[in-house]
């Protein structure tokens, strides 16, 4: 599409976070939106603002667990609007804790939330897209897609397994060029989602930091996959690096991982269990950022990215070439 202009974009996990910054920049462009959450009055707020920036927006209260709440929303939005052009699978919950200390439950919320809610997403919508000839189905993954996530398992279960959802949907549609199964991979973002999430730790998720990336930028990213598809679209500095460094050294990247994990929670402040927004929303966090982000040392800059980049590139070539037995 040269422009989303009057186009129809379904957005899950529209209520707060990137999923309502993502609705936002859609309604600038003027987009036809179809918002779903749980939270049905925060809806009706976002559903406002997109209207006041020159868009539609339609209201599904949805739950992206429940099958068929999925294909009721995808059907209120033809209903609407007579078809979809994008659909944005944004909706996600995450928990906290040593694996054995988070209920099986929690962990099974999250892979419910995070990876049956964007396969329920792409099974009431493809065939649509089949029927038209065209469409773009655009899932926010994470760097947790590439990386492991100490004390959130289950988290970085479901995100692996949403990258081999989408590539496996990419490589189905090879008959449908005119379908695209995009992913956008932000590093941590700066959302209320820290503030919905369970926590099983012991202790509080101090979340302050540097790293985080915008909500906007992810954005940003997804209203440019809706006008120029692409299978993936990395957001930030830190999400590519990452990614890097577990391709090159998934094993030291692990020990990093987990020794800085149990470092974080042995220095901060007890805190009582709690489920978060896993099996109700919560009321708290309504807005696109959560407020975690801290201004970055003097140390860390640009050129200083540029430099890390380009070593780990180079340290990935010299173990490209050792393997292929290029000296």
């Amino acid at each position: 599409m040269d422009s989303v202009r009057g186009a129809v974009v379904v957005v899950t996990g529209a209520s707060s976070g990137i999923g309502r910054a993502t609705a936002l920049t859609f309604a600038r462009e003027g987009a036809r939106l179809v918002l779903a959450a749980r939270r049905e009055a925060l809806l009706g707020e976002v559903a406002e603002e997109c209207r006041e920036l020159g868009g539609e927006a339609e209201v599904v209260p949805t739950d992206v667990t429940d099958a068929q709440a999925v294909l009721r929303l995808a059907n209120r939005a033809m209903q609407v609007y007579g078809g979809i052009d994008v659909w944005v699978s944004n909706a996600g919950v995450g928990a906290v804790g040593r694996f054995e200390d988070t209920p099986l439950e929690a962990h099974r919320r999250v892979v419910e939330t995070n990876l049956f809610g964007p396969l329920h997403a792409a099974h009431a919508v493809l065939p649509l897209f089949r029927r038209q000839g065209h469409g773009v189905l655009i899932n926010t993954v994470s760097v947790g897609a590439w990386a492991p996530a100490p004390y959130a398992a289950a988290y970085a279960a479901s995100k692996f397994g949403l990258e081999g959802l989408l590539e496996s949907l990419r490589a189905e549609l090879v008959d449908a060029p005119g379908v695209h199964v995009c992913g956008v991979y932000p590093f941590f973002t700066d959302t209320p989602g820290m503030s919905h999430g369970a926590n099983y730790t012991g202790h509080q998720l101090d979340a302050e930091s540097p790293f985080y990336d915008d909500p906007q930028d992810v954005a940003d990213t997804v209203l440019s996959l809706a006008l120029r598809p692409r299978a993936q679209a990395m957001v930030g500095a830190m999400t590519p690096l990452t990614r890097l460094g577990h391709a090159v050294a998934p094993r030291l990247m692990e020990k990093i991982a987990g020794y800085g994990a149990h470092r974080h929670f042995s220095r901060t402040p007890p805190a009582a269990p709690s489920d978060g927004n896993l099996f109700s929303p919560v009321e708290r966090g309504r807005g696109v950022t959560g407020g975690f982000r801290t201004p970055p040392p003097a140390w860390v800059s640009p050129l200083l990215v540029a430099g890390v980049a380009a070593a780990a590139a180079a340290a990935y070539a010299g173990y490209a070439r050792s393997k292929n037995g290029d000296h």
